[in-house]
């Protein structure tokens, strides 16, 4: 057992405690996805409870987001200079009494500042979780824990889009945010007893403004850093885009209900929850030069496939296979950032940055366009999708096996 430079215990990938501290570490991320995503499809609802638009109640959307990306940025460098421990632990604190306030909110424009707050105070968790596969797993064998890391998010996306809209009745979305507190207090709890693996203040001296942008310039510096985080960003832009408005397209399109949206959006994560470490362990035995640009078309053609006409049965499923194509891509795109630098911290910091302000803009960006139709926001969404797949056989193509 050994300490790397950021403070944090190296054990080895079959080192029991640091698969029970990935257990932890997933459901943390599960219930910060959850949370983040069953606001969406709670959109027309909220607009109604607060009497606003449905535009203005969806600035809630990347209020949290892109709030989230901006401090990730601040987290991932600090932790390499004074360890993983403490901001983790104060991320998740934050997050419990955040998310606790956030339902006593009495306005939409109380409730969407109060979003902002809590991307700010959540954002070290999971930026740090992914920092520490890299501390705790050697590259070779980085992608089945990924996967179960992304396969957390893509799971809480699902099952926070459709437990939440489906809830709601029934505890009212206050209620919602209250019983997510209860959860990640319960996830802290068992986080505590495995706070030695999480690393120990470094002994790396206090950051400065040049060496940060050193840390940057050696990340954005090379060919593949480039590509990778610009693939993160525009493929982020892409999935919440399109991801963030599925409640009011099912509304608008099919006349769909709280319950009937959460039923069409099921689909949504639940591949990346059962999947993500079978697609993490293909792209460690075959490398990712492949799976990337499948998954972007595979996203492409279903988003703008949804614009087309058809029975409200074929709508889910293309929900399904736009979440196919998010786990072939995101989750790879992370394991190529943890080699890009030795500063794993900053590395998955900047990723998770680019990750959510991506998403934030991508929300406002297809929110921008409704006026236009929400047809024609899913062609122009998707045919990006697709042309960035084309793209991306050439561009990644030197990622394979390593």
């Amino acid at each position: 057992m050994t300490t790397n430079t950021s403070g944090a215990v190296t054990t080895g990938g079959g080192n029991a405690r640091s698969e029970r501290l990935l257990w932890i570490l997933t459901g943390a991320t599960f219930l910060i996805f959850f949370q983040a995503y069953m606001v969406a499809p709670l959109l027309p609802r909220l607009a109604a409870v607060f009497h606003v638009s449905v535009e203005m109640a969806g600035l809630m959307v990347p209020a949290y987001l892109m709030a989230y990306g901006v401090a990730t940025l601040f987290y991932g460098l600090l932790s390499d200079r004074i360890g993983r421990r403490p901001i983790m632990i104060a991320s998740l604190s934050a997050f419990i009494l955040l998310t606790v306030l956030t339902g006593f909110s009495q306005s939409a424009e109380q409730l969407t500042t109060v979003r902002l707050l809590t991307g700010l105070g959540a954002s070290g968790v999971v930026p740090l979780a992914l920092a520490l596969i890299g501390d705790l797993f050697p590259y070779r064998e980085r992608g089945r824990p990924l996967g179960w890391l992304f396969g957390a998010m893509a799971g809480g996306m699902a099952v926070g889009a459709v437990a939440g809209v489906m809830l709601e009745p029934f505890i009212t979305w206050r209620g919602l945010f209250f019983g997510v507190a209860a959860a990640a207090t319960m996830v802290l709890a068992f986080l505590l007893p495995y706070r030695d693996l999480l690393g120990n203040k470094s002994g790396t001296a206090r950051p400065t403004l040049g060496t940060l942008f050193a840390g940057y310039r050696t990340l954005l510096g090379s060919s593949r850093g480039q590509r990778t985080y610009a693939y993160v960003a525009l493929n982020a832009v892409f999935h919440s885009g399109v991801f963030t408005w599925l409640g009011v397209y099912f509304s608008r399109k099919y006349g769909l209900g709280d319950v009937g949206i959460g039923l069409a959006l099921l689909g949504y994560g639940i591949p990346g929850f059962l999947l993500g470490p079978v697609i993490g362990r293909l792209a460690d035995r075959y490398g990712r030069s492949q799976l990337i640009p499948v998954g972007l078309l595979i996203a492409g053609a279903s988003a703008a496939a949804l614009s087309l006409d058809m029975p409200l049965i074929g709508a889910p499923i293309l929900v399904t296979l736009l979440s196919v194509g998010y786990d072939l891509t995101q989750p790879l795109l992370a394991g190529i950032v943890t080699d890009l630098g030795p500063n794993r911290g900053q590395a998955m910091g900047l990723n998770v940055f680019t990750l959510f302000v991506g998403f934030g803009s991508g929300s406002l960006l297809f929110g921008a366009m409704l006026p236009l139709g929400i047809e024609t926001a899913l062609h122009v969404f998707g045919a990006g999708a697709i042309l960035l797949g084309i793209l991306a056989a050439f561009l990644f193509r030197s990622e394979m096996h390593k």
